[in-house]
């Protein structure tokens, strides 16, 4: 699987949890961009990432993500 795969994945996944304002998917995309992404919806993005590809963040990896460009990275890793 290439980054523009995972990308496409996770726009399905974006459109999903933020429902109030359209976000598009880029490797610079952060929480501080997107108004919906806080707390709870950060927890439902980590979920749904592990539900579409099949694995387990754990604890530290999850602190370590930062940008989308970032979470590409490890999901590109772990499979």
């Amino acid at each position: 699987m290439n980054e523009d795969k995972i990308i496409e994945k996770l726009q399905k996944i974006f459109n999903d949890i933020f429902t109030e304002q359209q976000v598009i998917v880029n490797k610079n995309l952060s929480a501080n961009e997107v108004d919906e992404w806080d707390s709870l919806n950060h927890i439902n993005l980590i979920v749904a990432i592990e539900n579409e590809f099949k694995f387990k963040f754990t604890l530290e990896e999850i602190q370590s993500l930062k940008t989308v460009g970032d979470t590409i990275k490890l999901i590109l890793q772990k499979i």
